[in-house]
This record gives C-alpha cells, sequence and structure tokens, in this order.
C-alpha cells in the first residue's frame, strides 16, 4: 500500500532519515518503534508532504507521492494525527474536526456541510465525545484532544491513518480506549501506521512492527519476533517485558 524506498532526509549535519526502505501492507496495523531521535515523526512528516525528501522515494499505490504537497496528498487517502495533539483552541470540538476535510467548509455548500456535520457527530459519538461538540478546543484535556484528533482524520475518509503517539500522556484506562478504537479502524478497512512509546500497546495491538535507530532500519517482523530479536530486547523492549 505504501512502499518507502531508500529515503534519505537531513537537516543540516544531522542524517535524521538514512537509505530507509520497508513496505506498509494494506488492511494491516504498522507499528513503528524507536528511540527519540530515530527518525519516526520526520517519517511521518515526510509521507505526509510536511518534509521534502534528500533522495529516494514514497509510492501510494501506484502513485508517487515524494514532491507532493500535503493537501495533495490528504485527498490521495492518507490521513494523519501529531503527537503534539494540535488543535484551534477558539474552535469548538466539532469545527476542529470539520476542519479536518479538505478544502474550507466556508466554500462548501450547505448540503454537503449538512451531511459532514452528521458524520462528525456520529464519529464523535462513537469515541464518546459526542457530548463535548460545544467544547472549546482550549478546555479540552490530553486524552479528549487525541481523540478529536483521530475523529478529524477519519472525517476525511481516509485509505491509511498515521497516527504519532495516539496514546501518549494517557492513563491506562485511557490507553484502553483508544486501543480498542485503533482495532475498529482497522476493521472499517483503514490501514493504520503508528508510532507509539507505549512499546506494550503497540505490540498488542500492531500486526508488523518496524524497529528504526538514528534513522535506519534494524529489525522487522511479527510483534513476536521482534520481542525475541536480542538487539531489539536490549536497545528498546528491556524494562518493558
Amino acid at each position: 500500500m505504501l512502499e518507502i524506498a531508500g529515503v534519505s532526509k537531513s537537516f543540516g549535519g544531522l542524517q535524521a532519515l538514512r537509505d530507509l526502505s520497508f513496505t506498509i501492507e494494506e488492511g494491516r496495523i504498522h507499528g513503528i518503534i524507536g528511540p527519540n531521535g530515530s527518525g519516526k515523526t520526520t517519517l511521518f512528516n515526510c509521507i505526509s508532504g510536511l518534509l521534502p525528501l534528500n533522495s529516494g522515494r514514497i509510492c501510494f499505490g501506484e502513485t508517487e507521492i515524494s514532491g507532493l504537497g500535503a493537501d495533495a496528498i490528504a485527498r490521495l487517502g492518507i490521513g494523519r494525527t501529531f503527537q503534539a495533539g494540535n488543535l484551534a483552541p477558539s474552535l469548538t470540538v466539532l469545527e476542529n474536526v470539520l476542519c479536518g476535510v479538505s478544502g474550507s467548509l466556508f466554500f462548501t455548500a450547505p448540503k454537503k456541510q449538512k451531511v459532514l456535520e452528521q458524520e462528525a457527530l456520529e464519529l464523535l459519538d462513537s469515541v464518546g465525545m459526542g457530548d463535548a461538540r460545544d467544547r472549546w478546543g482550549a478546555d479540552l484535556v490530553w486524552a479528549e484532544r487525541q481523540l478529536v484528533q483521530i475523529v478529524r482524520a477519519l472525517l476525511g475518509k481516509p485509505k491509511l491513518l498515521l497516527l504519532d503517539e495516539p496514546v501518549s500522556g494517557m492513563s491506562a484506562k485511557e490507553t484502553a480506549l483508544v486501543t480498542d478504537l485503533i482495532r475498529k479502524i482497522k476493521v472499517m478497512g483503514i490501514s493504520v501506521v503508528m508510532v507509539s512509546h507505549d512499546i506494550r500497546m503497540l505490540m498488542d495491538t500492531a500486526d508488523w512492527v518496524t524497529v528504526l535507530n538514528f534513522g535506519e532500519k534494524i529489525a522487522e517482523g511479527r510483534p513476536d519476533q521482534i520481542r525475541r530479536d536480542p538487539l531489539v530486547m536490549e536497545a528498546y523492549l528491556g524494562t518493558e517485558e
């Protein structure tokens, strides 16, 4: 579904991604792990068109998306969330969700806007946020921000969803809620790529895992294979087991 082929990205003298190659298969939850500075968020930014590549290519199906802008990539069917929990503080929850639709709502026909609002409300209800539709973005706690981000991405009907630290800073109960939501997203026919420092959650949820270190792939396989990899166990999983 997505091919990363020889991708490199540097910032001055810092090499964030180095000749990185792997594929994302359709219908999977694909986990990406690695320590801080291993290039995970940089990779997401390159896939979603926020950063240009220095070399290599990224293909979404048969279409090369390297060099395309973020809007064009979103229209092709790639959605994403951000680790920072980006929401507009002066907009309501419903307005924040509607902002995820490609194109300005100011130029959306009233009938279509009504349909989008109904779809947004149904998605908010599905994650337990229906009653929060009129709350301001600035008033949401961290876990609520992450849920709104996911709903906003889903409203765009993506084929592939990139989740950057979707359970960061959450309690065990909140993590369980988001984990269940991610599994439901897969059942909806949406492929998922997830970056997370919550190794236990990621290993219990992902079908396939890629491990990065200093911008390079050092391991890849099913979660049970990654758990048994001595290098990965020592470097990244040690205290989580």
